[in-house]
């Protein structure tokens, strides 16, 4: 069961406040360095051939480190409780951090990379402990506001390393990284409540399909909404790699066009995904559905107007609606995941969709950069449109799951 009941209104409202500030923190202290680092590793190596496997692996390496572990942590943090698992991303990410400030090498910052996405690996435990003090039917919610905390974290984190970087050196912006997420593992440890783990419950587990099956996938929709998540994502991320050729090739605009073009779709997502989790939360699966087609055959209308015009004040809107209907596919799909397990494998199904969601923008920006020196830059809306398209065969098939097969694990709000 949910500990919501057993911390009063109010200070559940503070909690997830304070959820949303430590996770903007921490993660606007990882993308400090996230933009600046081909220009660190153009200047460890001489070989064109290390740099450019280097490049790619050093944003790669965290997001494999989260696939292989997440699930893993999320079963610890069941067991032994979420906000531990926190306290140890967390810290996990002030000493890796630390660690590639004083690393020089170039493969022993690949390695600390890949180990601290194995390691650190922050949201999901953020999630699972959200969860397990919020109500259920604000789920939606919980997950567009620690969402929007990531968003809002990466656009600050760029600019403030981008500023380190005018008046000081690589090394500081990683040394300032691993202080604040430091300070973030402190105020989790002193600030956030104990929250125990939850026990199962024989009497309910023999009544839910997933529990009848002996594990959370026969008789669950959680295989479906997996897909969905992982090829919108996928659908997303497709543009990821070209983008900045792609702006300036066709519109002939200076760098910060490029830079505004990206940030407004990051912006749509912020100023609407709380407002998109309150219209869903109280939906059936059938109709959530339903709404998230129409979402999703908007998106292949925008991205194909991004596709066809060559007028930079249209592909400039066309973005920023764009990330306005992303923020009711994410966060609404993680509030069904999270619905489809007791909150006793909240960790676990968490954990899951984590790595789900890594490994579909690993095959999203991977299938991009590919897609685009084959077919050439001119094709790249055409393929976001094409995934956009193959997501509405699950989304649809979704809108017809017995109804009876829904689990309905959370129990009644107070």
């Amino acid at each position: 069961m949910s500990h919501a009941g057993a911390i009063q209104g109010s200070t559940v409202r503070i909690l997830i406040y304070l959820l949303f500030a430590i996770q903007l923190v921490s993660m606007g202290a990882m993308e400090m360095s996230g933009p600046f680092w081909p220009v660190h590793l153009r200047g460890l190596t001489s070989s064109e051939s290390v740099f450019s496997f280097a490049s790619i692996a050093v944003y790669v390496g965290p997001m494999l480190g989260i696939i292989l572990t997440s699930a893993f942590w999320g079963r610890i943090g069941d067991r032994y409780g979420h906000k531990l698992m926190m306290i140890r991303a967390l810290a996990g990410l002030s000493l890796t951090q630390l660690g590639l400030a004083l690393f020089s090498d170039i493969w022993g910052i690949l390695i600390l990379r890949f180990l601290q996405g194995a390691f650190a690996g922050y949201i999901a435990p953020a999630q699972a402990y959200g969860v397990s003090i919020e109500t259920p039917s604000r789920r939606a919610r919980l997950f567009a506001i620690l969402q929007i905390s990531t968003n809002v974290g990466s656009l600050l984190g760029a600019v403030v390393g981008g500023l380190i970087l005018d008046y000081a050196t690589f090394f500081w912006i990683n040394i300032i990284a691993s202080a604040l997420c430091a300070i973030c593992t402190v105020v989790a440890a002193v600030t956030l409540p104990d929250v125990p783990p939850v026990k199962k419950n024989p009497v309910a587990d023999k009544a839910s399909p997933a529990s009848r099956s002996g594990n959370l996938w026969q008789g669950s929709p959680l295989l479906s909404l997996l897909g969905v998540m992982g090829i919108l994502l996928l659908a997303r991320m497709l543009p990821q790699t070209s983008f900045s050729l792609y702006v300036s090739s066709v519109f002939e605009v200076s760098n910060s066009v490029v830079g505004l073009c990206y940030g407004l779709l990051a912006l749509g997502f912020i100023l609407c995904a709380t407002a998109w989790s309150r219209y869903f939360e109280h939906l059936t699966q059938q109709e959530t559905f339903h709404r998230i087609t129409y979402v999703v055959i908007g998106c292949i209308a925008l991205t194909a107007v991004a596709g066809v015009t060559h007028n930079p004040v249209m592909f400039v809107i066309a973005y920023f609606i764009w990330g306005v209907l992303l923020g009711a596919t994410t966060p609404v799909l993680m509030a069904l995941i999270s619905k489809t397990a007791d909150s006793s494998q909240q960790g676990h199904v968490l954990g899951i969709a984590q790595g789900t969601a890594q490994f579909a923008s690993i095959a999203g920006i991977s299938a991009g950069g590919w897609l685009s020196q084959a077919y050439g830059l001119q094709y790249t809306y055409l393929f976001v449109c094409l995934a956009y398209g193959v997501a509405l065969i699950p989304i649809v098939a979704l809108r017809y799951w017995p109804a009876q097969m829904q689990p309905s694990h959370a129990p009644p709000e107070d």
